[in-house]
C-alpha cells in the first residue's frame, strides 16, 4: 500500500532512483578529477581519458540530477497541492525518457570527443533540442495540471513561475556566437540566473510545501515567507549576474552593480535560516522523521554559509579581481552546489520515497550516518579547497609564479581533498543505499495535521 493521495505521484519515483544513481556517478569523477589535481598522472593515461573529458561528465551529471530531482519533486508535491491528478503520466514518462537518452548520449559522446566545449553546456546542438523538447513537455504537463486545478495557491504559480524560468534560460545558451565577449554574457544568462534565479524559485517553492507536511505550520506563514525570498532571491540575482562580467569586456559599471548586488544575495538566504526557525518554534506536528527535518535545517545553513557567506566573500570586486577562477572558486562552488541543490533532492527524496513505498515512519540510523558524513565531508572539503585557492591565488596572482611551479605547492592539499572525497563518497553510498532499502521503524507513529490549500 502506498502513502501517497494521487496515483500519478508514482511517476516521481522513476525520477529520483536515476537521480540518485548519477549522484554516485558525479562523486567518482570528482574523485577522479581530484587525482589529477594531486598526482602526476603517466601520459599515457592522460591521452585515454583526459581531464576535460572527466570535468565534461562531472559536471553535466551534476546538472542532470539537480534537474531529475527537481522534475521528480516537482511531480511528487504537484497532485496534492493542486487536489488532482497530474495532467498526462505519459507525458512525464516521455518527457524522462527523452531527457535521460539525451544525457547518456551525451556522455558517451563527451568520450569519443563530441563536445561544444563550453564549461557546463558542453552537449552538441542535437542533443540539446531533445533536452529542450523534454523542458517544454514539462512545462505542459505542470502548467495544464494547475490550470485544471480547482484549487489555486500561490505555491503552484511559483512552482509554474520557476520551472518556466529554468526551461527558457536555457534557451540562450544554445547558439554558439563568434565573439567570445558575447557567447560568455549569455553563458552567465544560463549558468547564474540558472543558480542564482531559477533553481532558487524551485527551491523555495518545494522546501516550503515540504515544510507545510512535516510541521503543520500554516499556510498563510509559508506563502508569506516564499514571496519575500522569491522577490528578493531575483531581485538580487537577476542584477547580480554582473558579477560575472569582470573579464568578458562588459562595461564598468557592472563590476559595482554585480558586486553590490551579489553582496545582497545572502539575504534571502538568512531570511531562508529565520524561516526554518520560525517553522520550528511554530510547528503544530511533532515531528515524525527527524533526519527529513535535519536535511531541511542543514538545506538552510549550508545555503547561508556555501552560497551566501563564501560566495559574498568571493564575488566582491576588490577580491575577485585576484581569486576569480582560482581554486576558491572551486570551493564556493561546491559548497553552494551541495548546500543549495543536493541537499535539497536529498530533502525530497527522504520526504518522497517512503511514502511512495507506503512507510509513513521509517527506521533512519544508517540515513543519519550518510548525512552527517556527507554533511562534515563536504564542509572539510570546501574548506581544502579554500585554502588550496588562497595559497593559489597568492603565489600566481600576488608573487607572480606559473601555474605550473604553484601547482607543485598546492598538491598536498588536493592529496588532502582527495581522501576527503573518499569520505564524502562513502556517505554518499551510505545515503543512495538507505534510500533504496529504507524500511518501516516499529516506533508508533502520531497523527499527523495537513496544511489546506488555499484558494487565492
Amino acid at each position: 500500500m502506498m502513502l501517497i493521495e494521487y496515483q500519478s505521484q508514482r511517476v516521481s519515483l522513476w525520477y529520483f532512483r536515476l537521480a540518485l544513481v548519477l549522484f554516485i556517478l558525479q562523486v567518482i569523477l570528482g574523485l577522479w578529477l581530484s587525482i589529477n589535481y594531486a598526482f602526476t598522472l603517466p601520459q599515457e593515461l592522460v591521452n585515454v581519458f583526459p581531464f576535460s573529458t572527466a570535468r565534461e561528465i562531472h559536471t553535466n551529471v551534476l546538472v542532470a540530477w539537480m534537474l531529475l530531482g527537481f522534475m521528480g519533486g516537482t511531480y511528487y508535491i504537484l497532485p496534492p497541492e493542486c487536489g488532482r491528478e497530474l495532467y498526462s503520466p505519459k507525458i512525464a514518462y516521455a518527457q524522462l525518457v527523452i531527457f535521460v537518452a539525451a544525457a547518456v548520449t551525451a556522455v558517451v559522446g563527451f568520450l569519443f570527443g563530441w563536445t561544444r566545449g563550453k564549461p557546463l553546456l558542453e552537449i552538441p546542438f542535437p542533443l540539446n533540442s531533445l533536452i529542450v523538447v523534454a523542458a517544454l513537455l514539462f512545462i505542459a504537463n505542470v502548467a495544464m495540471t494547475i490550470i485544471e486545478s480547482k484549487e489555486k495557491s500561490a505555491l503552484q504559480w511559483m512552482l509554474l513561475g520557476g520551472v518556466t524560468f529554468l526551461a527558457v534560460m536555457y534557451l540562450f545558451g544554445m547558439p554558439f556566437y563568434k565573439n567570445l565577449n558575447t557567447d560568455y554574457y549569455y553563458w552567465w544568462w544560463v549558468i547564474h540566473l540558472w543558480v542564482e534565479g531559477a533553481w532558487e524559485v524551485v527551491t523555495a517553492s518545494i522546501v516550503a510545501y515540504i515544510i507545510m507536511r512535516v510541521t503543520g505550520v500554516d499556510r498563510k506563514v509559508v506563502e508569506k515567507w516564499l514571496y519575500v525570498e522569491t522577490g528578493l532571491f531575483l531581485f538580487t540575482g537577476i542584477v547580480g549576474t554582473g558579477h560575472h562580467y569582470y573579464w568578458i569586456g562588459a562595461p564598468d559599471y557592472w563590476i559595482w552593480w554585480g558586486g553590490i548586488f551579489s553582496a545582497l544575495e545572502p539575504l534571502p538566504i538568512v531570511l531562508m535560516v529565520v524561516d526554518t526557525w520560525m517553522h520550528v518554534r511554530e510547528r503544530k506536528n511533532p515531528i515524525v522523521n527527524p533526519l527529513t527535518w535535519y536535511y531541511i535545517v542543514g538545506l538552510a545553513i549550508y545555503h547561508l554559509v556555501g552560497a551566501g557567506l563564501w560566495g559574498f566573500m568571493h564575488t566582491l570586486p576588490p577580491i575577485n579581481y585576484y581569486t576569480h577562477g582560482s581554486q576558491v572558486t572551486v570551493s564556493h562552488g561546491h559548497l553552494a552546489f551541495f548546500g543549495a541543490y543536493a541537499l535539497l533532492n536529498l530533502t525530497i527524496f527522504y520526504f518522497a520515497m517512503p511514502r511512495l513505498k507506503g512507510i509513513n515512519k521509517y527506521h533512519d540510523r544508517l540515513g543519519k550516518w550518510g548525512f552527517w558524513i556527507t554533511t562534515i565531508g563536504m564542509f572539510i572539503l570546501g574548506l581544502v579547497f579554500g585554502i588550496a585557492g588562497i595559497l593559489q591565488t597568492y603565489l600566481e596572482r600576488f608573487l607572480d609564479i606559473g601555474y605550473s611551479t604553484a601547482h607543485l605547492t598546492m598538491m598536498f592539499w588536493f592529496r588532502v581533498a582527495f581522501g576527503v572525497g573518499l569520505v564524502f563518497l562513502a556517505g554518499v553510498v551510505i545515503t543512495v543505499y538507505h534510500l533504496f532499502t529504507i524500511k518501516p521503524s516499529t516506533l508508533p507513529v502520531p497523527e499527523p495535521v495537513v496544511a489546506p490549500a488555499a484558494n487565492i
